[in-house]
């Protein structure tokens, strides 16, 4: 069996290396496609060093573009790829653009597509995300739910009427978790370089579009953090998108900015932090994997179960509602519900079902 995996940003990375290993183990040949949606070094080739994944077989090099143009140049190159190696199953993750080009292509090849983290929804259709991962689960043959929640959300949508597989798998980005943290200590620098051992802080990431497209959101998000940072210092490691929008918009930001980490150094910088203030929908889970309290800078999120076990609260982009929620959560402490994201086998699971 040969299955063709498409990858293009940060999480997707992390993912398939749980996958990839279990492919290995199984036997299944596997061709790694990266679209280059996410082009920096320490956001890209990276993880491909860090996360022991093979070098990918097709780099097609496409970022920097506006979304239709992404896409749709992402799905002429997939394209190419597919008629030449001619899979069994196609392996999309997420829901990125890379996900949605990749699973349009293969479902038009009539190519089985198995889409790992299906189900995922935050009811907010002006996200990207949501169009990308409503439209992927839509046209695939397996659907891999990471939660019970997401199993749900595709029932009551009517996909037991549909003619595809939903499998409750479990999420795979806790077997990465559970899979390289006791590598921490070997891989990452960043508590060194940054001079951070020993001392507290807030972890912060902030790049959804939503918050970097508006700059009344990205202005009052900036403002909490430079109220919070003078109580504690708030570590942020900046996208470069983030980056640009605040230059042209002119939104001074107060914190400890760095370049953005590799994966062993977001997960050091996850174990030492008091607290995480974030707008990412993977770093919401990682922060619950390492019992650390999320204030999620968005108004939705796909990952409700967090909310719902009190380990996560919603504070959009209100300034007063960020600085308030920080002042009363900074270090808590949360309990890790068992067998929330599964057990830790997800990967091995979603195998056994393309085998």
């Amino acid at each position: 069996m040969k299955v063709v995996t498409i990858i293009g940003a940060r999480p997707q990375f992390v993912k398939a290396a749980t996958v990839s290993r279990e492919l290995k183990k199984a036997g299944l040949e596997e061709i790694l496609v990266h679209t280059g949606q996410h082009f920096d070094h320490n956001m890209s080739q990276v993880f491909f060093d860090e996360m022991e994944i093979p070098h990918p077989h097709y780099n097609l090099e496409i970022s920097g573009l506006n979304h239709g143009a992404m896409t749709g140049r992402m799905l002429e190159k997939i394209e190419d790829v597919l008629l030449k190696e001619k899979p069994d199953y196609v392996l999309v993750y997420g829901d990125t653009n890379s996900t949605l080009a990749g699973a349009l292509a293969s479902v038009k090849l009539h190519i089985p597509v198995a889409h790992v983290e299906a189900g995922l929804r935050s009811f907010e259709m002006k996200m990207p995300e949501e169009v990308n991962r409503i439209l992927t689960d839509r046209i695939s043959k397996i659907l891999f739910c990471p939660t019970q929640t997401a199993f749900d959300n595709l029932n009551q949508e009517g996909f037991q009427h549909f003619d595809c597989k939903v499998v409750l798998a479990g999420d795979v980005m806790f077997d990465a978790v559970k899979y390289y943290q006791s590598k921490i200590n070997t891989h990452a620098t960043v508590l060194q370089t940054q001079h951070l051992e020993g001392k507290h802080f807030v972890l912060a990431t902030l790049h959804r579009a939503e918050n970097t497209n508006d700059p009344a959101r990205l202005k009052a998000i900036c403002e909490a953090f430079n109220e919070i940072n003078q109580d504690v210092t708030i570590v942020l490691p900046l996208h470069p998108r983030t980056k640009a929008f605040l230059e042209s918009n002119h939104i001074p930001l107060h914190a400890r900015i760095i370049e953005p980490v590799g994966y062993f150094d977001m997960l050091a910088l996850l174990k030492n932090c008091q607290l995480v203030m974030t707008d990412s929908g993977g770093l919401q889970k990682e922060a619950y994997f390492f019992e650390k309290f999320c204030i999620t800078l968005r108004d939705q999120t796909e990952w409700v179960e967090l909310v719902h076990v009190g380990a996560n609260v919603l504070a959009g982009a209100n300034k007063e509602t960020i600085v308030k929620n920080f002042k009363s959560n900074y270090q808590k402490s949360i309990q890790v519900k068992e067998g929330l994201y599964g057990e830790g086998h997800a990967a091995a699971t979603i195998v056994s079902y393309l085998q």
